[in-house]
Formats: C-alpha cells, sequence, structure tokens
C-alpha cells in the first residue's frame, strides 16, 4: 500500500463514518500568542475546544502539516539519528466537538488498523491513564473497560502523566489520552523479549504510532483544571510512522514518503544511501526531512529571516545544508534541487507547494548560496577552535565565541553546539545569550506578556459578532475580561459578544475608539480602547486598568461601542489601495507576484510580494499610474459575504498562500475584470474615496521578496503638500523661481571644480611635506627609518604621503603621527627586510602604538594606519615607533 493510499483510505473511513474531511492549516500558527507554529493536528481547533468558536461539523478529520522545532515540542536534534523523528510531519486525526467520546474513538481506531489496513492484533498494545493525584485527575476506568475486551488485560499499559496526560501548552485544552504502539520486530526479536516491556522505552521499533486523546479539561494560567464547556475527541496519528508499520519498513525513511528524495540525494552526491547509522546516512535523513519543512513553510508564506519563525526555517535549512557540505561533499546549492521532487508527490494533498515551486526552490537557492559563501571558512574557524578549546583543558566552547561564528559565517548557536558535540565538546550556552544581548542593535518588540484567567461574565458561549463592516458604533455586553502584565504595565483585554472594531489580521491593524459602560440607564465611566487584536477566535479589546476596573466590568448591564471613525476611513483607504497595488503589479511585472505580508493602517502601506529583481523606477511610475486611474475611475465596491469556496474560486479570487480559508468566504471586488480578492478587512465603498496614491519607497525583504510602501487619501496629500512646500523653499534659497533642478546642477558644478583646486592645492602642501623629509632619513641596522609628526589636511594625504616616500626611499621603515582636525593619526610602513628578518608587522606594530592615542587600527604587513581619541598621545606613539624601528 502507497503512502498515498494510505492517507486516502483514513479519509474514507472516516468520511464514512459521517466526519467532514478538512485541508490542513498552515504550518505558521495564526492569531495564537501560545504557538509560533502548529505543533499538531488539534492546534487549529483550539478554539471549538474552549468553546469560542463554532466548528463547522461535529465531526471532523483531516491530514495537518505540523512542526516541533521550538518550545516545548522540539524533535529538532533527534531528526536523522533515529529513524522516527521528523521536524515537519503529518499528523492524521479525527475529532469530534462534542459528539462521540471514547468509546467510537477507540472501536474506529482498532476497526481502521486491524481490518482496513491490516496490522496484525498481535503487535499492536494500548495504553490508558493511570491517574494524577497531584490533578486530582483518578484512573480512566472507562478506557480501560472499553479496550479490555478488545485486546486483553495484558495488552494494556498503565501511563502515568508525561505519556498519558496531553496537554499542547502551559494553559489550554487537556485530557487523558490512550495511546496505541505497534511491535515491529522480527518474529525471533519478539520471542526474546515481549514488546510491553519495551512501550515508551524509545525503542526503533516498538513505537506509538496512535494517540487518542479525550479532551475532559481546560488548563487555566494557575495550574488549575476545569472541566471544558463539552467533551471532544482529539487522535492524532503519525502518517510517517503509520507508513513505516504498513509498508514493514524499519525506518519511516524507508517508506515511499522519503524514498524519492533521498533517491534524488543519492544522485546529487554519487554515493548510495545504506539507512545505516555512518553520518553519511544521517546526513541524507537530515536532508530528506529538512527539505519538507523548509519548502512548506515558505509555500505557507514564511520566508528565512533573522528573526522569530523566519530564524527557524533558516536554521533548519542552515542545519541541512552543513550536513550536506560536511559529509555528503555536496558544496553547491543541492536543497533547491529537491523542491521539484517533493511539489510533486505532495501535488494533490498539499497543491500549495507544487503551485510554487519555482519561488520556493529560488528562495531556498539562494539561501544556500549565501550560507555557502562562509560555510567552508566557518568550518575551519570552528576546528580551530575546537583544538584550541581542548588545549585549555575546557569541555565547552567560550559563548563569545558561538556569538562570533554566528554574527561572523552565520553558524546558529544550535549548529556550533551540533557541530561541537560531534568533537567531543559543549558550548557556553549562557556566555551566548549574554554576548548575544549585548551585541544586539536591531530593537525588540515588546516582551512577552503574561496573561491571567478570563474572569466570565455571562453564560455566553463566547462566540462574536462582528457589525463593524455595517456601523461603527453598537451597544454590547462584556463576555469576559482579564489582566496582563506587559511592558506598559497592566492592562485589560475585554471580549464582548458583539463589536464594531475590527481585530488585527491580514496586515490591517486593529480598530481603536471607545467603549461606554451603562448600569441601570447611568453612564458609570468610558474606557479608550488602545488596540483591538485576534487570539484564537475571540476578538479583544485591550484597554487601560483603571481603579475602578472590576466594578466598572462586573456592574455593567450594556456597553456602547464605537471605532474611531476617521482612523477607520484612512485604513479602509489604504487596504483598498493595497488591492489595486496587488493587480497592477502582476499586470506591470507578471503573474509571478503573489502578496507575501502587508502592513495597513491608517499612516500608511506597506506590501510584500514575490519578486527576484528591483523593481525600476520606469515600472513604479507605471504601476502608480495605474492604481491612480483606477481611483478616478471611482469604482464600487462589491462585497459578497458567506460566498462558498468554490465558487470564489470559480470568480478568479486571489487567495494568500498560508491563509487558512474556510467553506465561505467574504470577496472584496473593484472591477470583476481587474481585482477580485478574498479578503476579511475594511475597505472604502468606492475606489475614489482613496484619493491619491503614492509610492514612498521599494526595496529588498529577503530571498524573493520585495517591498512597496506608500500613502493614499489624507496622507498622500500630506505628503505631496511637504514635497512641494520643500521645492517652494529651495526656489527661494536658490533664487530659481522657475527652473530648481538646473539651479542645483551649477551648484554642483561649482562645488566639483572648487573641490579639484583644493585636492591640488592639498597635494602642492603634501610634496613640500614629503621634499622636507627627505632630509630627515637616517639609516639603522641596513634600513633607512623616518618617524615624524606631520601636519596634513586628511587621512587620505597621510596614506598619500607615505606611499610617496617609499616610492623615494629604498628600504624605508617609518612611522608618521598627525593631528587631523583634533583627531589623532598613525601610519606606519615597513621594508620586507624588517619583515622577514625580525617578523614585523605593520598593522601589529600601529595597533601597539595606537593605544598611546586611545584608539586602534589595522591593515597589511607592510603598512597599517590607526585612529584615536587622545591628540596627547601622539608624541609617546612616535617615540615607542622610533624605539621599534631602531
Amino acid at each position: 500500500m502507497t503512502s498515498s493510499e494510505i492517507r486516502r483510505h483514513f479519509l474514507d473511513f472516516f468520511q464514512s463514518k459521517q466526519h467532514l474531511i478538512v485541508s490542513s492549516a498552515p504550518l505558521v500558527a495564526k492569531n495564537d500568542p501560545t504557538l509560533m507554529f502548529n505543533n499538531s493536528g488539534m492546534a487549529q481547533f483550539k478554539d471549538f475546544f474552549l468553546g469560542n468558536g463554532t466548528p463547522p461539523a461535529k465531526r471532523v478529520a483531516d491530514t495537518q502539516k505540523c512542526l516541533r522545532v521550538s518550545g516545548k515540542h522540539n524533535d529538532l536534534e533527534d531528526v536523522g539519528f533515529d529513524t522516527y523523528h521528523h521536524t515537519m510531519f503529518e499528523m492524521l486525526g479525527n475529532w469530534s466537538f462534542g459528539d462521540y467520546f471514547k468509546k467510537e474513538a477507540i472501536h474506529w481506531a482498532w476497526e481502521l488498523l486491524t481490518e482496513v489496513y491490516g496490522l496484525p492484533k498481535d503487535r499492536l498494545y494500548v495504553s490508558v491513564f493511570e491517574g494524577d493525584q497531584k490533578d486530582n485527575v483518578p484512573f480512566d476506568q472507562e478506557a480501560f473497560d472499553l479496550w479490555e475486551p478488545i485486546v486483553g488485560k495484558d495488552r494494556i499499559i498503565y501511563g502515568n502523566k508525561k505519556d498519558n496526560f496531553w496537554e499542547m501548552g502551559d494553559t489550554g485544552p487537556c485530557g487523558p489520552c490512550s495511546e496505541i504502539h505497534v511491535d515491529l520486530r522480527s518474529p525471533e526479536e519478539v520471542a526474546q523479549k515481549p514488546g510491553k516491556e519495551l512501550v515508551n522505552a524509545d525503542h526503533p521499533q516498538v513505537v506509538e504510532i496512535w494517540n487518542l486523546v479525550f479532551m475532559q479539561f481546560n488548563r487555566k494560567a494557575d495550574g488549575s483544571l476545569e472541566p471544558l464547556p463539552a467533551r471532544h475527541v482529539d487522535t492524532g496519528m503519525g502518517f510517517e510512522r503509520l507508513c513505516m508499520a504498513i509498508q514493514g519498513k524499519k525506518s519511516n525513511y524507508d517508506t515511499d514518503v522519503f524514498s524519492g528524495t533521498i533517491h534524488v540525494i543519492e544522485e546529487l552526491s554519487g554515493k548510495q544511501y545504506t539507512a545505516g547509522t555512518d553520518m553519511g546516512d544521517v546526513a541524507m535523513r537530515v536532508i530528506a526531512d529538512h527539505i519538507r519543512a523548509v519548502s512548506f513553510a515558505i509555500a505557507d508564506g514564511l520566508v528565512p529571516s533573522n528573526s522569530k519563525a523566519g530564524y527557524v526555517i533558516r536554521r533548519i535549512l542552515r542545519r541541512a545544508i552543513r550536513y550536506g557540505y560536511s559529509y555528503l561533499n555536496l558544496t553547491e546549492p543541492f536543497m533547491t534541487k529537491l523542491v521539484p521532487t517533493l511539489a510533486i508527490q505532495f501535488a494533490e494533498v498539499f497543491p500549495e507547494l507544487n503551485a510554487q515551486r519555482d519561488f520556493v526552490a529560488t528562495v531556498i537557492r539562494e539561501e544556500e548560496i549565501a550560507f555557502l559563501r562562509t560555510l567552508g571558512t566557518g568550518l575551519g574557524r570552528l576546528d580551530q577552535i575546537v583544538s584550541d578549546t581542548k588545549a585549555t583543558g575546557s569541555d565547552a566552547i567560550a559563548g563569545e565565541t558561538v556569538f562570533e561564528l554566528n554574527d561572523t559565517f552565520g553558524f546558529p548557536a544550535d549548529l556550533t553546539a551540533l557541530i561541537a558535540r560531534e568533537k567531543g565538546l559543549g558550548i557556553d550556552e549562557e556566555g551566548f545569550q549574554k554576548a548575544l544581548q549585548e551585541q544586539k542593535t536591531r530593537s525588540r518588540k515588546d516582551a512577552a506578556s503574561s496573561a491571567g484567567d478570563w474572569i466570565d461574565l455571562t453564560d455566553m458561549d463566547n462566540r462574536v459578532e462582528f457589525v463593524g463592516y455595517d456601523q461603527p458604533a453598537d451597544y454590547a455586553h462584556v463576555v469576559k475580561y482579564r489582566k496582563i502584565q506587559n511592558k506598559q504595565g497592566t492592562q485589560v483585554q475585554v471580549v464582548l459578544d458583539k463589536t464594531p472594531f475590527y481585530a488585527e489580521s491580514g496586515g490591517q491593524i486593529g480598530d481603536t475608539g471607545t467603549l461606554t459602560f451603562t448600569a441601570g440607564g447611568i453612564v458609570t465611566g468610558k474606557l479608550v480602547v488602545l488596540d483591538t487584536k485576534k487570539e484564537n477566535d475571540l476578538v479583544i479589546h485591550l484597554v487601560e486598568n483603571v481603579a475602578n476596573i472590576d466594578d466598572l466590568l462586573t456592574d455593567a448591564d450594556s456597553v456602547y461601542a464605537e471605532i474611531d471613525t476617521t482612523r477607520r476611513a484612512q485604513i479602509a483607504a489604504n487596504h483598498s489601495a493595497t488591492h489595486l497595488l496587488h493587480a497592477a503589479l502582476r499586470d506591470v511585472l507578471g503573474t509571478h507576484v503573489a502578496q507575501k505580508g502587508s502592513y495597513v493602517g491608517p499612516d500608511a502601506l506597506r506590501f510584500d510580494f514575490s519578486h527576484f529583481s528591483k523593481v525600476t523606477d520606469e515600472q513604479l511610475a507605471e504601476v502608480e499610474r495605474i492604481v491612480n486611474e483606477k481611483v478616478r475611475e471611482d469604482i464600487p465596491l462589491d462585497e459578497q459575504r458567506n460566498v462558498p469556496i468554490a465558487q470564489a474560486k470559480d470568480m478568479g479570487a486571489t487567495a494568500l498562500f498560508g491563509e487558512k480559508y474556510g467553506d465561505f468566504v467574504r470577496v472584496i471586488t473593484f472591477d470583476p475584470s481587474y481585482s477580485v480578492e478574498l479578503c476579511g478587512g475594511t475597505h472604502v465603498y468606492r475606489t475614489g474615496h482613496i484619493g491619491l496614491f503614492k509610492f514612498t519607497a521599494e526595496g529588498s525583504v529577503s530571498t524573493g521578496v520585495r517591498r512597496v510602501e506608500a500613502k493614499t487619501a489624507l496622507g498622500a496629500e500630506t505628503l505631496v503638500n511637504e514635497q512641494m512646500a520643500i521645492v517652494t523653499e529651495l526656489k527661494d534659497v536658490l533664487k530659481a523661481p522657475k527652473d530648481v533642478v538646473k539651479a542645483v546642477q551649477d551648484l554642483l558644478t561649482e562645488r566639483s571644480a572648487l573641490q579639484k583646486q583644493i585636492e591640488a592645492l592639498q597635494n602642492e602642501k603634501v610634496q613640500q611635506i614629503k621634499n622636507s623629509l627627505l632630509d630627515k632619513v637616517t639609516p639603522s641596522n641596513g634600513h633607512m627609518v623616518l618617524v615624524e609628526r606631520v601636519d596634513v589636511p586628511s587621512a587620505d594625504a597621510l596614506k598619500q604621503l607615505a606611499y610617496d616616500l617609499k616610492a623615494k626611499i629604498d628600504n624605508l621603515a617609518l612611522v608618521l603621527g598627525a593631528d587631523i582636525n583634533g583627531k589623532p593619526q598613525l601610519a606606519v610602513m615597513l621594508p620586507d627586510s624588517l619583515i622577514q628578518d625580525r617578523k614585523l608587522n605593520a598593522g601589529q606594530v600601529v595597533k601597539e602604538l595606537a593605544k598611546n592615542i586611545k584608539g586602534g587600527g589595522g591593515g597589511q604587513p607592510f603598512f597599517a594606519t590607526a585612529g584615536g581619541s587622545d591628540s596627547s598621545g601622539l608624541d609617546a606613539a612616535l617615540v615607542q615607533g622610533k624605539e621599534l624601528l631602531l
């Protein structure tokens, strides 16, 4: 049975059990501050378990792309060294949202594994939760009673909290689980030791393949458990492990999930994969695994970068490149060549990769080129560091050195740690973090906030009705609130049952405005809404913490929620402009252009898109012309809500890669022949409301992604007025009422002529100084010595003087010092005789002399310069220099 057939049988089986088959969520988690990546099948359904949203059906099944490389769930270090861990993997799952529970989940799991897939019953073991006294959760007797008549008491294992109580994070839905393990050993191995003794013992052939989680509780911020509003089923089966079991393989990497990719790696490297433990085989497994994680992450809208999720992807990619370089002699870009095979393999189940395979391959290739430039040098440097570290008797590479490898050669700390471990060393992680903190120059966003538990004020089901498309204000009720601690201090998050406030999403920032509270018909207070965000499916209004906040929220019988309409109008103008811009970019640059990110605020818009070269001034001008033409056409907005996704696609609607759309979507159209997009944001009613569109910047964001910035409406008007004011002021200053450009050109021409005159005068002065110094040169031990303080106008003049003197005098050793505009400068020139016979180095000499002027410098062995901050030390530097040369 092929992997495609195995996946199809799973989905067909649960479809026959009245489950709705849904698509995978993107790898990058959306609107969930507790997750960077979707690391399990349940992540996209988390809000349904909490009662914050309505699932598309009571029963659901899917295959979910998961990534486990950060946080609590991190399998990165095991990948390649064992047979069954992965960074990205597929998790097959079936879900019940308040419908069936343990009985159906257990019976269906057994039916699928033994009757559909044909796994031998005597090779399967199950586990049940033994209970936990601390959490006051009892032994799962219900699961035991269901399993006993199926597998027998002897094939049931009692699992502790670590193995049989599933929690996605520190807070959130959780509950006891029942795992199913399979013993894949040979009959001879089974006869020697029962498989039951090897369950959860990290045996490579006795592995968990399915986890049936019975969601009963919610873990609160204080660690306590509370029952969920309804009981749910959340199952997750590792697709790769299932394929290993059904196809009778000893390793996930021996299945057809990976064999096609490994075959390409064999062809590229000229080495044969033997499924062994030597580093060549490990490297092939690492590469075959990592290319999936990187490719699908990029296809889902992520690009490698130096921060957050993008940095994780860059780390994974560089780890794979290093294994290929070190153990397979792959010194040219090779990861990019694996993308077509991967795209075709997954085209049916995950078509987003095949749709973007050229873009994904190009991004990976550029990343490879950049890293390979420094990899060889960096590895050589690391070999020396390892040798030096061992020579000192230390067992760990210094933190500052780890940082240097990261900063100079692009080696992430975990890559250095991996290589060091291969050499029998560790790294000083604490020292690295300290160096990283001290050297960090880029700004960081606010420190992560800590949130208290929600205080529920109503029995409502937490579903929030958004009315902001149609009205700027409405009456509502407080559903819940909680206090959070962040960089601004204590703030409060408020959830209403109805709101006109748009929560930050899809690049559009959240609304601001006011909440006015009423109790008994009397206004009791007003709070300013600082921001509106989405957490899972909750719309959260962020307000300041005031003294009577608890009474204000608890006692209110109604809330008048009102947005800042002026701010919203400007945001809407910028958002609609991004739609016109997207269409214009595709017209001018080509249909390969796809949105890769955006910012839509009241001040400006920013639009990131796939493109591999700078957008020329002429192309920008044409895009701007088209957008403004559409603005002047005053095209009316055609907004359609709750459109079936298939119908929207038939309309030609543009969807964003990396976004998960439901069965019904909102379609925004400005002329069906020009711009049709799936979008949840707010827009102008006619394009004429945009007023004016003006570009302000164009540049590169990352490999294969460009960024343009622009202003519209009031922002564009203000920009134009500011630029006109500058031109008017220039006319006045230059006394050029008609042709400012010609006046500036005339000034530049005059400036250039004067600069040449100055340079000629300075050169004449340098020549005079040179001639005066020739008489001061003295012989010493076979070479000529000149140590003098000189008066020159610039550092370049000092350098020119040194070279002119060298051209005049053979075997010259000199030290020149100068005070240039209050800044001391030194220059050292050495002849070959001193370099070879006395092992002197001009760079080392100038560094030593520079200590006198509180500075530093360097250069080549024969010539070097230095600058400093203390001119009073010049004479001492010259005295020391003379002693060194004589």
